[in-house]
């Protein structure tokens, strides 16, 4: 019988141990990356329940979340509620208005922007009958906003009126601003009680509808508002510090959904109200939808946190003291995998029969309103 030299014995019994130190050594890695990603538990997504929110609730229905394997949960809220839940990690993320993030992250609010999702639907009007053709003849005009000072149409008024040279802060007394319930804009410019108007959709177009207004800056038509996003996703700041992959999972899945509803607006308008996301009916959810472009990007949204930090600025929307430059870097983060050439790599179904619609004339999308109660707006909110 042939005697192995101890040393033989040894060089199999060495190779074994350190092959299973190594595997060893691996599983630790592994369990530490699971359990890093496994502590953030479930994924608080949080909507308000309005007609733009509609890739949150596809990305839901659809298991985008889970195709990139998180766990979520929608959380409805109020706008109060969502900005201070999105600061302190109640929630951990959603889908929003640009100005409004930036005036809470000027506030030292701890959430960052991560991604465009669509333009917007801002607009001001004057009087069907009215002599003023441009914003630049509005100085010491009345303007009628809806529901408060701050809301994103007296914002986005306030930046085209800087645009055109004229200072739209109350302490400069170029224009005077008067709040109305938004049912009551039309009625405030049809009897000369105001100038003009600031409204967002679909107000907007039930008034052009109806005839009492007509158009003289609009969000998502004109240069540079039409290349801007309106929302952008956002999420918790302490999230993306401690869990920066978490965090570009659930932005990828909003952004995805965003393709969806692009692809299928009568689709995801119909989920909206058949889920009980919404309340407006399918019809006008249809066509509110189909009037945004849900054209997700992320080069041009940092590139449009930029522009509505400087526009804000110029109209005194930030403290004197806020520099735009800062607050929009200090706004946005650049997270792993979200980037231009996924959301273009991105393929999502479409619904036979759940496209977009013809956008109807706006004297027919009025008259839709007529016979239901308007629950569709989206951009009637406080920024303060």
């Amino acid at each position: 019988m042939k005697t192995l030299h101890p040393t033989a014995l040894s060089r199999p019994l060495a190779s074994i141990g350190i092959l299973l130190a190594a595997v060893f050594a691996l599983l630790l890695v592994g369990c530490g990356r699971d359990k890093s990603e496994s502590d953030t538990g479930t994924i608080k997504v949080a909507y308000l329940g309005l007609t733009c929110e509609a890739p949150i609730f596809v990305a839901y229905e659809k298991s985008m979340f889970k195709e990139e394997g998180i766990d979520v949960e929608l959380v409805r809220t109020d706008w109060e509620g969502l900005r201070e839940g999105l600061a302190n990690g109640h929630f951990h993320a959603n889908h929003t208005l640009v100005m409004y993030l930036l005036k809470g992250i000027e506030k030292s609010a701890d959430m960052m922007i991560t991604a465009g999702v669509h333009t917007g639907c801002l607009r001001v009007q004057v009087g069907i009958g009215s002599e003023i053709k441009s914003v630049a003849e509005l100085r010491g005009k009345k303007i009628g906003v809806p529901t408060h000072f701050n809301s994103p149409p007296h914002m986005f008024a306030s930046r085209v009126l800087a645009a055109a040279g004229i200072d739209p802060s109350p302490e400069a007394k170029q224009i005077e601003w008067m709040v109305f319930p938004p049912d009551q804009l039309g009625p405030a410019v049809g009897d000369g009680r105001v100038d003009a108007v600031a409204t967002a959709d679909p107000i907007g177009t039930i008034l052009e509808g109806q005839k009492l207004v007509r158009t003289i800056a609009d969000q998502a038509k004109d240069l540079p508002y039409a290349e801007e996003y309106c929302c952008a996703v956002v999420v918790n700041g302490e999230l993306v510090r401690k869990h920066p992959l978490v965090a570009a999972k659930v932005t990828r899945a909003i952004l995805k959904g965003a393709k969806w509803v692009h692809e299928n607006p009568r689709a995801a308008a119909e989920m909206g109200v058949e889920k009980n996301y919404v309340t407006a009916s399918v019809e006008i959810n249809t066509q509110a939808l189909a009037m945004l472009k849900y054209t997700p990007g992320v080069t041009k949204g940092k590139q449009s946190i930029e522009l509505v930090a400087s526009d804000m600025k110029r109209a005194k929307l930030l403290n004197e003291s806020t520099d735009p430059v800062a607050l929009a870097k200090r706004a946005w983060v650049d997270l792993e995998g979200v980037t231009d050439e996924w959301v273009v790599a991105q393929n999502v179904e479409r619904i036979r029969g759940g496209g977009r619609p013809a956008v109807l004339p706006a004297e027919r999308f009025a008259a839709l309103f007529d016979r239901k109660a308007c629950c569709a707006c989206c951009c009637i909110a406080t920024i303060d």
